[in-house]
Order: C-alpha cells, then sequence, then structure tokens
C-alpha cells in the first residue's frame, strides 16, 4: 500500500441541544479534499490512501475506470462527513455510507473508519449491540453452509483468514466487526452480515474499543448535520431498498428537526438526485 494520508483523524463535534438551527451545534466534520492522479494509482489505491472505501470514490466518479484513472486528474476527496447522532458514546455504524464512527466518551472527539459490510441476502443487520469479546489473531469457526467451500470446520490465523488480525465480538454472537485479507472489499457489499475494515484501521479501533462498548447499528441514507450555524445534508445509496422515497423521507427528518422553513428545497431535491455522499449546504 502507498504511503497513507491522515485523512480520518478525530474531530471535534457538538450535538444540537434544541430543535431548529443551534449556532453552537457541529455535527459536520472534516474537509473536503484533492488529489492528482499518478502513474500506477487505481482508485482503489487512492480509496485506500485517504482511509475511504471504494463506495465513497465512485460515488463522484461511477464512469471513471477503477484500474485506469487518467493520470494528471485532479480529483475531490470526500473526507468530510455529518456525523450520526448517538445515544450511547460507543460506536455507530450507519449502513447506506458504509462507515463506522467512534465517540471518543466525554471528550466530543469522534475518529471514523471505512467498512465493508453485508451483501444482498446476507444483510448486515439494524439494532442495538455489544462488544462482548476482543480476539487478536483469530481463528475462524467456519459456518456450516461454508465448510464443503473450505474444507474445514476452524480456519487457524494466517494471510487467508477472513477475519484478518483482529476482531471483536458483538452479542449476541452471530456478528463481529473484524478485519479483512481482501481490502479491495472495503466499500462494498462483500461479507456474510459482519463488519470489516482495512487492516490498519481494525489495528487501531481494536485498541481504542474496551469490552461492553455499546455498538449502535443504523440504516439512514440521509443524513442531516449543523456547522457554523448552516444546515447541511448528506445522501447515500439505499443499497438494501428500504426507502419507498428519499426525498420524502429527507423532508420527514428535516420536519422532525423544525427545520423546513430553513432550508432550500431545490437544494434537498439536488443532492437527493445525485446521492454522492459529501455534506451539501441546504441552508435558505
Amino acid at each position: 500500500m502507498a504511503s497513507r494520508a491522515n485523512a480520518t483523524g478525530a474531530f471535534t463535534y457538538r450535538f444540537p441541544t434544541k430543535k431548529g438551527i443551534d449556532p453552537e451545534a457541529i455535527t459536520v466534520v472534516g474537509v473536503i479534499r484533492h488529489y492528482i492522479v499518478k502513474e500506477d494509482d487505481t482508485l482503489l489505491d487512492i480509496a485506500r490512501r485517504f482511509d475511504l472505501g471504494f463506495c465513497e470514490i465512485n460515488a463522484l466518479y461511477p464512469k471513471m475506470d477503477p484500474w485506469l484513472p487518467p493520470v494528471g486528474k485532479r480529483l475531490l476527496i470526500p473526507t468530510s462527513w455529518v456525523i450520526p447522532n448517538t445515544r450511547f458514546h460507543g460506536i455507530v455504524i450507519n449502513i447506506p455510507e458504509m462507515r463506522l464512527y467512534l465517540y471518543l466518551k466525554h471528550i466530543n472527539m469522534v475518529t471514523s473508519f471505512p467498512i465493508g459490510i453485508g451483501d444482498y441476502g446476507f444483510a448486515t443487520p439494524v439494532g442495538i449491540f455489544t462488544v462482548t469479546g476482543k480476539r487478536a489473531n483469530p481463528s475462524w469457526r467456519i459456518p456450516k453452509s461454508l465448510q464443503e467451500e473450505y474444507e474445514m470446520k476452524i480456519m487457524p490465523p494466517g494471510p487467508e483468514n477472513p477475519l484478518g488480525a483482529y476482531c471483536l465480538n458483538l452479542s449476541p454472537g452471530t456478528y463481529r466487526i473484524h478485519g479483512t485479507h481482501q481490502p479491495w472489499g472495503i466499500g462494498r457489499l462483500v461479507s456474510h452480515g459482519c463488519i470489516r475494515l482495512y487492516p490498519e484501521d481494525i489495528s487501531i479501533l481494536y485498541r481504542l474499543v474496551p469490552v461492553g462498548t455499546k455498538v449502535e447499528i443504523i440504516y439512514e441514507p440521509v443524513k442531516i448535520g449543523f456547522k457554523k450555524g448552516k444546515v447541511y445534508i448528506e445522501v447515500h445509496p439505499d443499497i438494501y431498498g428500504k426507502i419507498q422515497d428519499l426525498f420524502l423521507y429527507a423532508k420527514d427528518k428535516i420536519k422532525q428537526l423544525d427545520l423546513l422553513d430553513k432550508v432550500d428545497i431545490n437544494k434537498i431535491k439536488l443532492a437527493i438526485n445525485v446521492k454522492n455522499g459529501i455534506p451539501i449546504d441546504i441552508t435558505k
């Protein structure tokens, strides 16, 4: 892997304390960056260099050949996000954007990592979970449905183990947050429901997350955020087809926050149309 930019880091946030626009609220974090494509770059290389999943780059450049991006082209790097609200100051995973957020308790800081999630037919579930155990160099107890394919019941640690070097077990025991031996799968629907991170990211998360941490898995293709007294919207594809109408879904979210008279409906429609995952200012 090429040298990595410090794209994610930890960011200060402040959730709104009231409905409407709270000028003190900061829930849009990070900054948009740019990158000039170099010889031998692929979009997967570039995504990983900036700690993004493939989906985050592909949303901006869906027609670009991921293996042969044009050398010299200046790319927008989407390293800014609306952070989801949280009840637990633990881990929040938002399925449609394929991203994990870790809220650092008592210091109002959040850090974030791209993830791979469940493929169609093996959807990553929503709900409240708890980290019940941590394992370094884990063995993989292979599900019965896959034992014939792998010709074994338990795979030992090693370069072919899909769990990677670190694993966080989640209650009630079916799903895990873990590394991967296939980094190209980050930002894709690749697993049987578990959450995968880049090897370099799971090593950080593993150190930061104690047993007992709450994990909230949500499904929010539309997020509303705040920064400097302005309202932002971030829109992602409805990857599991759960939302009948994204515009009405977004409008309802904005109404619940008592913001309908503060935003521009045409800007909302544009954001819904492009679904590029970048926070867009929708303030009137």
